[in-house]
């Protein structure tokens, strides 16, 4: 019996509030659709197992159809269905009395994805492509099928319907301004990004498959094919089977499927894989890093029982690890709130920390069975770790286990090994451990040259957060201190109790220091003229350290730095009073030599750092030309 009626809602008229609401995210709609056709779809053959719903229930998918012509969507399951009274249940009375208050209070993250799905109206978010939706459904306890039509208001139709079988279909007139929904291309697009692991089947279409020749078909013969259907999606992911099922290729078949554009291998992935105190699953994968923290980011894709929400996981996976790419499922992880709510709740506080736990686990593995490919491999996974060591104090007391510190050498070692290595050479005079390292091999090679000449391990710290880890392990560690090779000339590095006896008097240190200042004009550079070992270079320039890594730390992102970022570069001219050529220069008979020689042997200063540059190092080219004629 036909039947007319109004929609039980507590707002005067849902439909334009829902188009309101999810109109920068209107796509979302075939992925609530095909969510309710996947529950309804599982409910089913739950209740067949335990013997409540006595039906065949066959091969079942879910299909989804264009019909250009009639300008329409389909979404057919096979799944439960719905008697009269159930489509009047759940379809017309809608629970949606806080509709409007929870706009307002959610109005920044309306664009996010499935917050409808959560309030009961997965169904409604058709209205945002549709003028006009028909359900046409039959449910699994043999009762006459209905046809329900609604055409945006709250007033619909309810009728008999002509089906036979079971299941639900969902008709969906678009309408004139989304007709892109009408486009296989674009309902490809969809399917593949929400759709791509559920878990039941999704036909759409078909596609042709080429068979194999015959025995006795001629070589010019074409392959015989056949039309087979479309299924787009890959029920049964590989996070979603036990680790003792998969082996080394399957994780990285899985990994490929997710990201058919990227052709570099994996290095290692961490599984996933709990149901207490909270259920999560997925599979994270550590892939080659750069040096660019940005680039790497918002690559982990965030399930709900397979359902793709979203590829931002900013406060869901700890941030050092947002830098990784992968899967993680998890249905207790509330969505669409803000980022300030997700940090608060307890239960993902649980979830981030057993994540954090569990990559840590999986690196000191790795460290503990092949430490030589785990070295190997350092380069390429770095920036996380240390990125994690700075973020997570857990991550960081974990990582003194299997984080490594490599040397100019070509030596790994850990914290403990270091400290050990270095601590009988490397201790100044008031008892603290001093930790030599470059930044950059090539360029500051003449420090590290003078370094390891002295019997000094070198450290080659090169990553572009190194800055605020040193900062770290020298407030973490006791008596510990970082300095870079050239922030000092080799004597002051690793100050010990004895002092180089000067061949110049203080009075003559003092005139010749102005003398060089004089000379060179230029008010970056603070001269020192001190005594060193007559083998020292005569001129070194130097980077206060305190100044230059508080310089480094503000340019990636260390906030409080007090404005040292946007302060101009500071050097020291370091000149060594017992080296012969500074002799020269100061007992020089002619102010033009002295002052050639003091310009010569600081540009040669300057060029060893890569600080001679336009101008100054033409004039340096002509005048070594002369100096050589």
């Amino acid at each position: 019996m036909s039947q007319q009626g109004t929609i039980n809602v507590a707002v005067e008229n849902i439909f334009p509030l829902i188009k309101k609401f999810l109109y920068s995210d209107h796509e979302i709609f075939l992925r609530e659709l095909i969510s309710n056709a996947t529950d309804a779809t599982l409910k089913l053959q739950h209740l067949a197992r335990i013997g409540e719903a006595k039906v065949e229930l066959g091969d079942q998918k879910i299909e989804v159809k264009i019909d250009k012509e009639a300008k329409t969507l389909h979404i057919i399951d096979q799944g439960l269905g719905m008697s009269e009274e159930e489509v009047q249940k759940y379809i017309n009375e809608v629970a949606f009395s806080g509709a409007e208050e929870f706009l307002e209070k959610y109005k920044d993250t309306a664009k996010d994805s499935g917050i409808i799905g959560h309030f009961g109206l997965g169904f409604y978010s058709a209205f945002m492509v549709a003028d006009k939706v028909d359900i046409i459904t039959k449910s699994f306890k043999d009762e006459p099928a209905v046809h329900w039509s609604c055409d945006g208001s709250p007033n619909y139709t309810i009728e008999p319907a002509d089906k036979s079988d079971f299941g639900t279909e969902i008709v969906l007139h678009i309408s004139d301004d989304e007709q892109e929904f009408l486009e296989e291309s674009r309902i490809t697009e969809l399917l593949n990004k929400y759709n791509k692991f559920m878990p039941v089947p999704i036909k759409f279409g078909t596609k042709t498959e080429t068979l194999p020749k015959p025995e006795d078909a001629k070589e010019e013969d074409p392959a015989p094919t056949q039309e087979v259907e479309n299924i787009i999606n890959n029920p049964n992911p590989a996070w979603t089977k036990q680790p003792a099922d998969l082996e080394e290729e399957d994780y990285k078949n899985f990994y490929r499927e997710l990201y058919p554009m990227q052709f570099e291998e994996p290095l290692f992935n961490i599984h996933l894989n709990v149901d207490y105190p909270f259920n999560l699953t997925g599979i994270l994968y550590f892939p080659k890093m750069t040096q660019d923290l940005n680039v790497q980011k918002d690559r982990i894709q965030l399930y709900q029982n397979q359902v793709y929400v979203t590829d931002n996981v900013e406060g869901i996976v700890p941030e050092f690890l947002t830098m990784l790419r992968g899967v993680i499922d998890s249905p207790d992880i509330p969505l669409n709130v803000s980022r300030s709510y997700l940090q608060a709740d307890g239960a993902v506080k649980k979830i981030s920390s057993y994540i954090t736990r569990k990559v840590a686990d999986k690196l000191k593995s790795l460290f503990n069975e092949d430490r030589a490919a785990f070295e190997e491999k350092w380069n390429d996974i770095k920036i996380v770790i240390e990125y994690g060591m700075l973020s997570e104090d857990k991550f960081f007391e974990k990582a003194d286990k299997f984080a490594l510190y490599p040397a100019v050498g070509g030596s790994y070692f850990t914290w403990d090994e270091l400290i050990e290595k270095v601590k009988p050479v490397q201790t100044d005079k008031d008892d603290k451990t001093i930790i030599l390292y470059t930044s950059n091999q090539e360029a500051q090679h003449s420090y590290i040259n003078a370094a390891t000449d002295r019997g000094y391990e070198v450290l080659l710290l090169d990553s572009p957060i190194v800055s605020h880890l040193m900062q770290k392990l020298e407030t973490s560690k006791d008596k510990v201190s970082f300095v870079r090779v050239d922030a000092d000339h080799i004597d002051n590095l690793i100050k010990k109790d004895e002092d180089q006896i000067s061949k110049l008097s203080d009075d003559e240190k003092e005139t010749l220091q102005k003398t060089i200042t004089d000379t060179i004009s230029d008010a970056s550079y603070t001269v020192q003229v001190e005594a060193m070992s007559s083998d020292a270079a005569p001129f070194i320039i130097t980077q206060p350290e305190f100044m230059r890594r508080m310089k480094e730390m503000q340019a990636t992102g260390g906030g409080g730095m007090m404005g040292f970022g946007n302060m101009p570069d500071m050097y020291n001219l370091v000149v060594n009073a017992n080296h012969e050529l500074v002799q020269e220069i100061f007992n020089a008979n002619s102010d033009d030599k002295k002052a050639n020689l003091i310009k010569q042997s600081v540009d040669l200063a300057k060029l060893s750092q890569g600080l001679l540059k336009g101008e100054a190092l033409t004039n340096f080219v002509k005048r070594s030309y002369e100096l050589i004629k």
